[in-house]
């Protein structure tokens, strides 16, 4: 199935969750928010979190800096 993640399609395994989508993007554990087709997710729900073909995910990151 194809996701959209950070506005790149990718081609991903059926079954995907959220908490496996970010880790292929940060190995951060800390700072990061998700949301799923405009839809914030929870970290408490990111291991069940289910992706769906044409899903649009958002990862973002907190970087320090001014």
């Amino acid at each position: 199935m194809i996701v959209m993640i950070n506005g790149a399609a990718h081609e991903v395994a059926d079954g995907l969750t959220v908490a496996q989508a970010v880790r292929t993007l940060t190995s951060a554990t800390t700072g990061v928010a998700v949301a799923v087709n405009d839809e914030v997710v929870a970290r408490s729900s990111w291991e069940t979190t289910v992706l769906g073909d044409s899903d649009r995910v958002e990862v973002l990151t907190a970087v320090q800096g001014g």
